[in-house]
């Protein structure tokens, strides 16, 4: 004899799966939540230091603009070539390794000016890109 199905049950999807993993997700970020608690409270004593150096100082990007008659530029201010020279100087100690210098040259300029900055900044190791519009 067959039994009569059971009317207790709906045609809609079965969502006991999904309230299991949504469980399962909420005991999960419980306790890492509270592994990154314990990771904080740890006593440690930090070493103090006496004396640091911010990582950067000054001007990360220097732009020289070069004139047509060679005049250095920067910021509008003029350079003579050993105040370029000082002034990178100055400025790559400051930022070892991460200062750089966009020369940018009026096409007109001889290119022993743009060669005199590359020059200094090869010398003081200096990164350094020279700039130039695109012909349209």
């Amino acid at each position: 004899m067959k039994l009569p199905e059971d009317e207790s049950q709906s045609d809609g999807p079965n969502l006991t799966p999904v309230i299991d993993v949504v469980f399962l997700l909420l005991i999960f970020f419980l306790v890492a939540t509270r592994f990154d608690q314990e990771e904080k409270e740890i006593d440690t004593r930090l070493p103090k230091v006496v004396q640091a150096r911010p990582v950067a100082s000054g001007r990360q990007q220097i732009i020289v603009n070069i004139s047509a008659k060679g005049d250095y530029k920067i910021e509008g201010e003029k350079y003579t070539t050993q105040q370029l020279a000082n002034l990178l100087h100055e400025e790559g100690t400051l930022n070892r390794d991460m200062q750089t210098v966009q020369i940018r040259c009026d096409e007109r300029a001889d290119f022993k000016f743009p060669a005199r900055v590359m020059g200094i900044c090869e010398h003081e190791r200096i990164k350094h890109m020279c700039a130039v519009e695109q012909a349209r």
